[in-house]
């Protein structure tokens, strides 16, 4: 896939991960991208920073729980294709032992499970054709099978574990059509979320260093990756250069790690 084959959807872009998402798209890939977010302002300052920018961009302000929140997105799309979506946007939920309510699951599951999956199912009959188009689903280590889980963080580590069965269903559903299904399970990135989930420590990667992974991966790691959940988070003692991975698939490539927390075994 190359940024000239459709364009490339981000969800919860005004802001930390998205955002950087969206400026590496433009800025490294010459991209066409539609940001989506909820901030009206936030997707202003968007606009006017990639102005100068190679590439297309499109924002939609739209709350993603909102009923008409797919037809708004099919609607910003007009006529073009979609070689990529990023799902990116998440609601952050943290509560002791013994206060989860079931309400506080639903809209949890709600937002970074079941929204994803069902814009991957309305989105079907847009993703191109010409070219394999690439779903990237962002999940978090919280979800991720024999990573560290953390108090207080159950229903949020737990909605990050549907997504993740989410994604490799999705690679089968959709593998008739030529799209590719991956999930990215972050660890530690320095944003307002994970500021506010471990208050005083100071993650080792930045918004934008994962953004510029992020751009690159729905843009070229489709050529080896479908239905692959990828554990991207930063060790000393164990780590693999994503050049390692990703290089026959395109030129650049940010210097972060992917990694497995199991016995030593590198992915």
């Amino acid at each position: 896939m190359t940024a000239s084959n459709g364009i490339v959807i981000v969800t919860g872009a005004g802001r930390g991960i998205g955002l950087q998402t969206v400026l590496s798209l433009r800025r490294d890939h010459g991209a066409s991208v539609l940001a989506l977010a909820r901030n009206e302002e936030q997707l202003r300052q968007l606009v006017s920073e990639t102005a100068r920018m190679p590439g297309a961009l499109r924002t939609l302000q739209v709350d993603l729980t909102s009923a008409d929140a797919v037809l708004a997105t099919l609607s910003a799309l007009g006529g073009d294709q979609v070689s990529g979506l990023v799902n990116n946007a998440g609601l952050f939920m943290k509560r002791s032992f013994g206060n989860w309510t079931l309400e506080d699951l639903a809209e949890v599951f709600k937002v970074n499970a079941h929204l994803p999956f069902l814009l991957v199912q309305a989105l079907r009959e847009r993703f191109t054709r010409e070219h394999p188009a690439h779903v990237v689903n962002i999940a978090s280590m919280g979800g991720f099978q024999g990573a560290a889980k953390f108090p207080e963080l159950a229903g949020y580590s737990a909605s990050k574990s549907a997504l993740v069965g989410y994604t490799e269903c999705l690679a089968e559903e959709m593998k008739e059509r030529g799209v590719r299904c991956n999930c990215l399970a972050l660890g530690a990135v320095d944003t307002e979320m994970f500021r506010e989930a471990f208050p005083g420590f100071q993650a080792p990667l930045t918004a934008m260093e994962v953004g510029k992974f992020i751009a690159h991966f729905v843009l070229k790691g489709h050529n080896l990756f479908n239905g692959k959940v990828l554990p991207l988070a930063f060790e000393h003692s164990l780590r693999l250069d994503v050049k390692k991975i990703l290089a026959p698939c395109g030129s650049y490539v940010p210097s972060i790690y992917i990694c497995t927390r199991f016995n030593g075994i590198v992915l």
